[in-house]
């Protein structure tokens, strides 16, 4: 809720109006140089015990989100979302003609595992990534 709550303050803010419907995803992939996002914190509670923050980027018209716990490096969460959004983005099925988006579970799964072993983030270079788009 939280970053929706984000994307929508920026997109307003911006002067951009919000769309509720879904666009369709481009066939090529796309750019995320200049995409929107950000970070914000969480206070302890629910769910997390401890504050967390949370590097945010919207694509299209999807948010993308990657909890992070205090002592992890924020730079290169948002690199490693950065990285990881355009890949899940080629993963995505679109259910009908609202924002009904459901990831394939499997490509999602090998994606995390190759680029956020056991959770943790890993400084990803071009050759690395090529290998694991071949895999996919």
């Amino acid at each position: 809720r939280q970053v929706a709550s984000q994307c929508r303050l920026l997109q307003s803010s911006s002067g951009r109006p919000s769309s509720p419907q879904l666009p369709q995803l481009p066939d090529e992939p796309i750019s995320l140089q200049d995409a929107p996002g950000g970070l914000f914190q969480l206070p302890p509670g629910d769910p997390f015990p401890e504050r967390v923050t949370v590097a945010w980027l919207s694509v299209v018209a999807l948010a993308f989100a990657l909890v992070c716990d205090p002592q992890e490096n924020l730079s290169l969460a948002e690199i490693t979302l950065r990285r990881l959004a355009p890949r899940l983005l080629t993963s995505l099925r679109l259910l009908g003609p609202g924002a009904d988006v459901l990831l394939r579970p499997d490509a999602a799964d090998v994606l995390l595992d190759r680029l956020l072993p056991h959770g943790q983030m890993l400084f990803l270079n071009e050759h690395f990534l090529q290998a694991v788009d071949r895999e996919m």
